[in-house]
């Protein structure tokens, strides 16, 4: 007997794919503001391209890649979705085998698209204020290909090698999270530094932007981690509790760091905090309880907020700290699977960490996820970059650069006093571009 659609959960999924994408331009606000004012609008832009460049790919190889029937050692799709040849309106993607119940084809496709989207838009905050647009538009649709759909089969498709191992990944620890962040520190080594870097301050231009984007990839979270239980029931209630909870307790965690360190807690590390929080729940939203929710966030929030200093450190310009919340925050999240989860998420037969009575074995699990995660998503990105950048250049000239990259790569500028309370400048070019 042929599957049955469910409406219920296809009505909630519709209204998380909605949610996802709104993401994506939520974060070219959160960016948008933590850039200086002559490079918000090549920051906006970066995030925006991303959504057509990535739906072409997706549709066209990458979904087929990533959720395609495994073409061999659980570490790649076949092609039998190219260009998603096998669906209609009408074919149903089983979710609950006992009930013989699913939702549309079409609408998983979807949904896993906005993933796709926004993982690929989380990198270009480690890059920002110095790359070429044009190679910027390369690199999305090749690393959608290449480095994502790769992960997402490993992790997500129930052949794939990490899935068989046993890693867990709820909503995009592994695929999302890891994956940006450690391609967002390949793509910095390949540009290197800002001018400027641990000179200049470089302080974010608007910090009312940042807080109202991060407002709305909070809000769009919830279709991200809650969506993914694929279904409207309990558990997507339970995971839509945690993910508040732990955004909640990523704020508390970043700000009393500040308290502590600085003397004074601050609007962008309040709206760093929530991310932090956010993205160490995104794996384990779905494995850990109420309380575990509140650990997870709480220690990404602390650990985060002294991550990100690293970089000053060990000399890498990750501009916007995708490196120090996303990579971070999601090692801390994955790996805490190993240590939080229980059985009153996971059922009776399911996962337990080692403070639930299950051993090291699942913490090992996470361990070997994370290194394999990050070694593919590193590597290949770093080559990708590479290859874009010997052939037609991936970062602008420092005169653009200092210039302003708004006005260098887009003939814009975002506010009608031109750049810093000035009209744009160019270097040896007097203060009213005369």
């Amino acid at each position: 007997m042929p599957p049955t659609l469910d409406a219920a959960a296809t009505a909630w999924l519709l209204a998380s794919t909605a949610l996802v994408l709104l993401m994506t331009p939520g974060l070219a606000i959160f960016y948008g503001g933590m850039v200086r004012s002559s490079g918000v609008l090549n920051m906006l832009m970066m995030s925006f391209i991303s959504i057509p460049l990535v739906t072409v790919a997706w549709l066209l190889i990458g979904y087929s890649l990533a959720f395609g029937a495994d073409a061999g050692g659980g570490l790649i799709g076949n092609l039998d979705h190219l260009g998603l040849s096998g669906f209609d309106p009408m074919t149903v993607r089983v979710t609950d085998a006992e009930a013989n119940t699913g939702i549309p084809d079409l609408l998983f496709v979807t949904f896993q698209l906005t993933f796709a989207i926004l993982t690929v838009a989380l990198v270009s905050g480690a890059i920002a204020d110095r790359a070429k647009f044009s190679a910027w538009m390369v690199f999305v649709p090749v690393w959608a290909i290449v480095v994502y759909a790769p992960i997402a089969h490993w992790v997500w498709n129930s052949e794939g090698w990490l899935a068989k191992f046993g890693a867990l990944d709820y909503a995009g620890g592994l695929v999302v999270e890891i994956a940006s962040g450690a391609s967002a520190l390949a793509l910095a080594l390949v540009l290197g530094p800002r001018v400027g870097f641990k000179v200049d301050a470089m302080r974010p231009h608007n910090l009312p932007f940042v807080l109202l984007g991060a407002g709305l990839l909070w809000f769009g979270w919830f279709g991200f981690n809650a969506g993914s239980a694929l279904a409207a029931d309990g558990t997507a209630a339970a995971v839509f509790l945690n993910t508040l909870v732990a955004g909640c307790l990523g704020m508390l965690g970043w700000l009393a760091v500040e308290q502590v360190r600085d003397g004074r807690p601050t609007t962008f590390g309040a709206a760093s905090g929530v991310v932090a929080g956010l993205v160490a729940i995104t794996p384990s939203c779905g494995y850990v309880n109420t309380v575990g929710a509140l650990i997870v966030g709480l220690l990404a929030g602390m650990v985060c907020s002294f991550a990100v200093g690293w970089k000053f450190k060990a000399g890498y310009d990750d501009s916007l700290d995708v490196v120090g919340v996303h990579f971070v925050g999601g090692v801390v999240g994955t790996a805490l699977i190993g240590l939080l989860a229980t059985q009153w998420m996971t059922g009776p037969d399911g996962a337990e960490g080692l403070f639930y009575g299950g051993g090291l074995g699942q913490l090992g699990k996470q361990t070997v996820g994370i290194l394999a995660v990050a070694a593919w998503a590193f590597g290949l990105s770093y080559l990708v970059g590479k290859v874009i950048d010997k052939i037609i250049g991936f970062r602008v000239s420092r005169e653009d650069e200092v210039g302003g990259i708004d006005f260098a790569l887009h003939a814009e500028t975002a506010y009608a006093e031109g750049v810093h309370g000035h009209a744009v400048r160019r270097i040896n070019e007097g203060p009213l571009g005369h």
